[in-house]
């Protein structure tokens, strides 16, 4: 999730925009629970993609790993509660949180199987966009600013070449665990905030916590991640998916 995939997002984003500010001057009898505004829309997807455009002018000035400094690294050194992580090493669990990931971005299209939720498309696409936005240049820049190495980058049965990689510096935190969560729990959110009321609603944040639960497993048990990683991640990812619709929030 970097500068070039948010940029692809931005067209749908201001489609959208267009769209459901042209759809909210028609007469309608559906009451949407959500507005869009110039003061809220505008400054958010510019921060976003503002946050991003940082991050790429930082990575561009990041030095990968010598195997001179990777010689000198000692999972010792490593606080226990992430010290188990430099041991890990799975492709297929780093392949099954690629899968979880990018299957994560569309599952906010599922609420348009919902008739009313579908009659605010375009409002839902614009929260959809900049949930993705925020999260992604939150995510990183930090990894960018904090440049922490990741666990793989101790296990001595990881080739070399992949630690010298630009990529093993940006462990925190976890962005396929961010993402997952800021997508499960905005499509939580939004379903919500259109039926208060539905008997489905515990099945529903059941699944928003439980998806990105499994990326964040997959991603330490890749050796991606560090606990502390992932469990940040967690924690951003739900907080800004929860967020954004909330800015949106007629009345607020």
């Amino acid at each position: 999730i970097n500068l070039i995939f948010s940029m692809k997002l931005l067209p749908i984003f201001l489609l959208s925009f267009y769209l459901s500010t042209a759809a909210s001057c028609q007469t309608t009898g559906f009451v949407s629970p959500y507005k869009l505004s110039y003061g809220v829309d505008i400054p958010a997807g510019t921060v976003g993609l503002g946050l991003n455009f940082a991050y790429y002018l930082l990575d561009k000035k990041t030095e990968p790993l010598t195997e001179a400094a990777l010689a000198l690294q000692d999972p010792l050194n490593i606080p226990k509660i992430d010290r188990s992580a430099a041991y890990n090493w799975s492709k297929g669990a780093a392949l099954g949180s690629d899968v979880i990931l990018f299957s994560s971005i569309a599952y906010p299209s599922l609420l348009l199987i919902d008739k009313d939720i579908r009659k605010d498309f375009g409002k839902v696409g614009v929260i959809w966009a900049e949930t993705m936005f925020l999260n992604a240049g939150i995510t990183n820049l930090t990894k960018v600013l904090v440049k922490r190495k990741r666990p793989y980058t101790y296990n001595p049965n990881v080739p070399l070449h992949l630690k010298e990689e630009r990529d093993s510096r940006y462990s925190f935190f976890s962005g396929h665990t961010s993402v997952t969560a800021s997508m499960t729990f905005m499509t939580a959110t939004v379903f919500t905030d259109y039926h208060p009321n539905h008997k489905a609603l515990p099945y529903i944040w059941t699944g928003a916590a439980l998806i990105p639960a499994a990326a964040a497993f997959l991603r330490w048990r890749a050796g991606k991640h560090f606990f502390s990683d992932v469990l940040l991640g967690y924690r951003v990812g739900a907080t800004v998916g929860f967020i954004v619709p909330q800015l949106h929030k007629i009345g607020r």
